[in-house]
C-alpha cells in the first residue's frame, strides 16, 4: 500500500525544527548553485509546506534548490527572467514538483514542469504531492502529472518497513528516494 505525502506531514517536518533553522533551511536553498542540486518546483502559496519537502529530500540525500527570492533572477517577470529559471533546471539534476491545488493555478510551476521534461525526460522528474489526506488523488486528475513518477510513502518489496520511494505506476515499479537521487 501507497500513501501519498500530506500536508500536515510535510508541516510536521518543518515544524520539528525551531522557526529560525526552518528560515535557513529555506534560504541554502534559494542561495546554493542549482548546479546538480534538485529543483524544486512550488506555487509561492505553498510556502508552509516547502520546508517539509526540503527536510524530505534532504533526508534522503539531495541538495535542493529553490528559486524563490534569487537574487541573481530580476525581481519582475522578463525575458531575463525566464531565461535565467531555465538554464537553473537545465543545471539541476534532478527536478521535483511540489504538487497542491496552488500549483494548478501557478503561472509559473507548469511552465516549469514543461522546461524540465523538455530537458531531463520522466526518469528525472518525481511529482511530490502535498494533499489533505495520505489517500486523496485530486491532483491526478490534471492529466499532465499522470505522466510522471511520484514520491510516496509505502510498502517496497525486500524491505520489511515502511520507506520513502518514487514509484512508476505505468510499469508498476518503484526505487528508494534515496536511491533515485542518487541516479
Amino acid at each position: 500500500m501507497i500513501e501519498y505525502p500530506s500536508k500536515s506531514l510535510l508541516e510536521r517536518f518543518a515544524r520539528e525544527i525551531p522557526l529560525t533553522e526552518q528560515a535557513s533551511v529555506r534560504k541554502r536553498a534559494e542561495d546554493r548553485s542549482p548546479s546538480g542540486a534538485t529543483f524544486l518546483s512550488h506555487s509561492s502559496q505553498d510556502g508552509e509546506w516547502v520546508v517539509g519537502a526540503i527536510r524530505l529530500l534532504e533526508g534522503h540525500g539531495a541538495t535542493v534548490y529553490i528559486d524563490k527570492k534569487d537574487s541573481k533572477l530580476p525581481p519582475y517577470t522578463n525575458k531575463e527572467t525566464a531565461a535565467g529559471l531555465k538554464n537553473r533546471i537545465h543545471q539541476s539534476h534532478k527536478f521535483v514538483l511540489l504538487a497542491s491545488n496552488n500549483s494548478k493555478d501557478s503561472r509559473w510551476v507548469p511552465w516549469e514542469l514543461g522546461i524540465a521534461d523538455e530537458h531531463k525526460g520522466l526518469g528525472r522528474i518525481a511529482i511530490l504531492p502535498a494533499v489533505d489526506s495520505t489517500s486523496e488523488t485530486s491532483w491526478t486528475s490534471w492529466e499532465y502529472l499522470g505522466l510522471y513518477n511520484r514520491i510516496v510513502w509505502g510498502d517496497l518489496r525486500g524491505h520489511k518497513d515502511k520507506i520513502w520511494m518514487v514509484i512508476d505506476e505505468h510499469k508498476n515499479t518503484a526505487v528508494e528516494l534515496a536511491s533515485w537521487l542518487k541516479k
